[in-house]
């Protein structure tokens, strides 16, 4: 169960956000309606987690993979069951997923691009400072755009982690109690 109650819907700071996030989501899910507990730092969340995930030239399947591959090293579960389903409808294979843990070991179920991604995104999570061959591999994959929009990716999905283990917010959590 979560650290503190998740909040109040019908609170009327957050309803226009609350209204925003089911038009736009459909639903709120349990990290949003953590968030929620502060409507200023919910609205700048949405905001730059939906420029990740939709306004970005980095491919939705490296997106995923990337999300999944932080999801893992984190130990964060809760990310990684809300994202299994989206990085296998964006191009992710239950293979690639079941081989995650050891993608360096696996070199026929990646490519030379998704290694690179996975090279880099492990760099920036476990050491954060990257190594100027794995920045090399990926500035060499991306143009510049891209290296940035990947760069955020990484670290905006360290920030979703760490924040939902931090808070202990867990998928099976009732966020009415």
């Amino acid at each position: 169960m979560a650290r503190i109650p998740y909040a109040d819907l019908n609170n009327p700071e957050a309803k226009p956000l609350v209204d925003q996030i089911i038009a736009e989501r459909g639903d709120i899910l349990h990290l949003y309606r953590m968030l929620l507990q502060s409507p200023p730092v919910a609205a700048g969340w949405l905001n730059y987690l939906t420029a990740i995930r939709q306004k970005c030239q980095l491919s939705g399947a490296l997106r995923e993979l990337v999300i999944m591959r932080v999801a893992q090293l984190n130990g964060a579960p809760y990310e990684a069951d809300q994202h299994r389903p989206i990085a296998l409808k964006e191009g992710v294979t239950q293979v690639q997923l079941d081989a995650l843990s050891e993608w360096s070991l696996q070199p026929e179920v990646f490519d030379d691009t998704q290694r690179a991604v996975l090279a880099y995104t492990d760099a920036m999570t476990k050491q954060v400072h990257v190594p100027e061959e794995i920045a090399l591999a990926v500035r060499e994959k991306f143009d510049h755009r891209q290296l940035v929009e990947l760069t955020a990716t990484v670290a905006a999905y360290n920030m979703v982690s760490r924040f939902l283990e931090a808070m202990a917010i867990h998928s099976t959590d009732d966020p009415n109690k």
